[in-house]
C-alpha cells in the first residue's frame, strides 16, 4: 500500500464515522437548532457536531496537521485538512438527499487527496493522486454510457451572483446542455465523477466546497481547473466537449489563475 492509499483509507474511516453521526441528526432535524449565516445559507447544530467529530478523528489519524474547517475556521499553511462538515445545508434542512460530508487535504494551493460521503445514500467516494477513484472503498470507473445525454450541474452561491450565473446558463442551454443546480458543490462534483453529469462548474465557490471533489472529478478523468476571481475561488471540472462548450462564456478558464493556499 503507498503513503496515498494509506493516507486516503484513514481519511475514508474518519469521514465514515461522520457520516453516521450526520445521518443521525438528519432524522431529527425538526427539533436541532439552526441559524442563518447569509442569504439562504444556514449553519445547523449538525454543522458543528459533525465538524468537532471530523476534527477530533483527524487529530487522532493526523496528529500535528492543520486542520480548516468551514464553521470553526483555522489558518492555512502550506499543507492542510479542509472539511465542509454538512454541504448543502438547505437540502438537509428540508429533507432532501443532496448533501454531503467533504473532506480535502490541500498541499500549495491544490488539492491533492479527496473524501465524499453521500450519506442518504450510503454512498463514499475517495481518491487521491494517481489513486483512482474508489466508492465504498472499491475502484470505480466512471461511468461514460449515454454521453449523447448531455447534463451538467451548475453551482450558485449568493444572490449577488444570479445574473452572471443566469448568463452561462442560458449559454449551455442553448449550447445543449441540460443544466441542473443542486445547491451543493461536492454533490455536483461527485455526480461528475461518477458520469452522471458532465461536469460541475460554479464562477463562486470557497476551498472548503470543492477540494474533496476536484480530486474525485480528476481521478474520475475530467478537466479539473481551479482558479480565483477577485481572490474568490471557482471550478470547473468537466469532460473535453462540455468544458470546449464552456470556455466561449467563460473565457477566463482559459488560462485559470491558479489558487495561492487559503481557507
Amino acid at each position: 500500500m503507498t503513503i496515498s492509499h494509506e493516507r486516503l483509507e484513514r481519511a475514508s474511516k474518519v469521514i465514515a464515522e461522520a457520516m453516521e453521526l450526520a445521518l443521525r441528526f438528519h432524522r431529527d432535524r425538526t427539533s436541532i437548532a439552526t441559524r442563518a449565516k447569509g442569504f439562504q445559507d444556514f449553519v445547523s447544530e449538525a454543522d458543528t457536531a459533525v465538524e468537532q467529530l471530523v476534527r477530533d478523528r483527524l487529530a487522532e489519524a493526523f496528529p500535528g496537521e492543520t486542520v480548516l474547517g468551514e464553521e470553526m475556521g483555522g489558518v492555512a499553511d502550506d499543507a492542510y485538512w479542509i472539511v465542509d462538515p454538512i454541504d448543502g445545508t438547505t437540502n438537509f434542512l428540508r429533507g432532501s438527499p443532496l448533501w454531503g460530508i467533504s473532506l480535502g487535504f490541500v498541499r500549495h494551493g491544490r488539492p491533492e487527496l479527496g473524501v465524499v460521503a453521500m450519506p442518504a445514500m450510503g454512498e463514499i467516494y475517495a481518491a487521491a493522486d494517481g489513486t483512482g477513484l474508489f466508492l465504498n472503498g472499491t475502484p470505480f470507473v466512471r461511468d461514460t454510457t449515454f454521453e449523447d445525454v448531455r447534463m451538467m450541474s451548475l453551482g450558485d452561491s449568493a444572490a449577488a451572483e444570479a445574473e452572471d450565473v443566469a448568463a452561462l446558463t442560458v449559454g449551455l442551454r442553448h449550447a445543449g446542455w441540460v443544466v441542473q443546480s443542486i445547491r451543493s458543490t461536492s454533490m455536483g462534483l461527485v455526480f461528475s465523477a461518477r458520469g452522471t453529469y458532465d461536469g460541475h462548474l460554479q464562477k463562486y465557490t470557497t476551498m472548503w466546497d470543492i477540494a474533496g471533489g476536484a480530486v474525485l472529478a480528476r481521478e474520475a478523468g475530467l478537466d479539473v481547473r481551479i482558479g480565483t476571481r477577485d481572490g474568490i475561488p471557482y471550478i470547473a471540472a468537466a469532460t473535453p466537449a462540455l468544458m470546449a462548450a464552456t470556455e466561449p462564456f467563460w473565457p477566463e478558464i482559459r488560462e485559470p489563475e491558479l489558487l495561492a493556499a487559503a481557507g
